[in-house]
């Protein structure tokens, strides 16, 4: 095993690259009802019970058990649903287990992080400023897991 020094840190964004968070909104039943019409992040509990990303489960597994890596989620949580903070960490665990524990981040300055790589599907809460290199997952260059697991490769 990789001494704990030369293991690369890389984060992983939750919202869009684990988690489909749109499908879950799309079919919510609050969705069209004030105040979620406006902002559906805002929706109780709604970050509890999602789908994952095609690829994501074995993507990420395949990543937690990398001894090259140094895994940790990273996402933001809406201010005014506290109940997202505690869903987020719930929903993660659920899916990978003791593998994840201590794992998550939840800030809305992902800019502040220090680490080697950053998977995002959006430039927004500062990870458009991250020191280090920056996967946009669902873009061009990375448009699934598969490229993302290549491009890591080669790391």
């Amino acid at each position: 095993k990789l001494k704990a020094d030369t293991l690369k840190i890389i984060y992983i964004d939750l919202d869009g690259v684990i988690a489909d968070f749109i499908t879950a909104i799309e079919n919510h039943p609050l969705r069209n009802q004030a105040p979620y019409d406006i902002h559906p992040d805002t929706i109780p509990n709604i970050f509890l019970n999602l789908g994952t990303i095609p690829g994501a489960f074995d993507a990420v597994n395949t990543l937690l058990d990398d001894n090259r890596f140094e895994i940790y989620f990273l996402s933001t949580a809406p201010w005014n649903n506290t109940s997202a903070w505690t869903d987020k960490r719930i929903w993660l665990e659920n899916l990978f287990g003791n593998k994840i524990n201590r794992r998550l981040i939840l800030t809305h300055r992902k800019d502040l992080l220090k680490g080697d790589v950053l998977i995002d599907d959006r430039p927004n809460n500062g990870a458009e400023h991250f020191q280090g290199k920056i996967l946009e997952f669902a873009s061009t260059e990375f448009p699934d897991w598969g490229s993302i697991l290549k491009e890591l490769e080669q790391e």
